[in-house]
């Protein structure tokens, strides 16, 4: 084990992102336990094993809420994958305390795609959730949107269905970039996340109208920083992150 994987996992310990599993009792935790059975329910009948979540702009919590959602679905036994597609300025590597390492992460995976599947266990990583593993966004590439427009990339995804029950999308802001757009062809629920406190309506049906111009729908909205009387939240949530599924 090197020492960067060391550090990264001695780490996770003092990470305050992963309410689900260090508050597990708190109001937040409950938030997105609510979230997540909305989602099964919402798709009884039909495929619910890509969830897209991208956001109007940045600073909206999607990073934040995609770790969470994935602690909550692993706790339910679930095999689950985070795919780090935000490759301007993705965070998940560092919620999770892992290396993003400059050869091996999503961007080098599409770009080396018949190589890189020969040796997957090179490129998604382990986290210290028990069930959840991570697809870092790897180096930035000068050409994110072709990347995600390649074929390899519809081959990448379409190969990580057989061995994930659930993949959550970690994707750029949909406002002034497309990669969103490009990624809802290959997700079966699209989830946008708003900050309460400063999501502007018209931003919301620009989305919606960006989304319904590649023939794509939004399965959902999160409402992040609503605010309560009544929060159990450590202090490191002084803003009071709430969520909740509107259909």
């Amino acid at each position: 084990m090197s020492k960067d994987t060391k550090n990264a996992k001695s780490k996770m310990t003092e990470n305050n992102d992963l309410v689900i599993a260090t508050n597990p009792k708190s109001s937040f935790a409950e938030s997105v336990k609510s979230i997540k059975t909305n989602l099964v329910f919402s798709s009884i009948g039909k495929e619910l094993k890509v969830i897209l979540v991208t956001s109007p702009e940045p600073g909206d919590g999607k990073s934040f809420l995609i770790a969470n959602l994935a602690t909550a679905f692993a706790q339910d036994d679930k095999k689950v994958l985070i795919i780090d597609g935000d490759m301007r300025r993705g965070r998940q590597h560092e919620i999770f305390h892992i290396p993003n390492r400059a050869s091996q992460g999503y961007s080098n995976y599409i770009l080396n795609y018949e190589e890189a599947s020969k040796k997957k266990k090179e490129f998604i990583c382990g986290t210290k959730i028990s069930g959840v593993s991570l697809l870092p966004t790897g180096p930035t590439p000068p050409n994110p949107l072709e990347l995600v427009s390649s074929e390899n990339n519809r081959k990448l995804i379409d190969d990580l269905r057989k061995d994930y029950d659930i993949i959550l999308i970690d994707c750029p802001p949909a406002l002034g970039l497309s990669d969103a757009l490009v990624m809802s062809q290959y997700s079966d629920v699209n989830i946008i996340t708003i900050s309460s406190d400063k999501t502007k309506v018209d931003q919301l049906e620009s989305v919606k109208k960006n989304f319904e111009k590649v023939n794509s729908k939004i399965s959902g909205v999160v409402i992040n920083r609503v605010k309560s009387k009544n929060s159990t939240y450590s202090s490191y949530y002084t803003k009071e992150y709430y969520s909740r599924l509107e259909k």
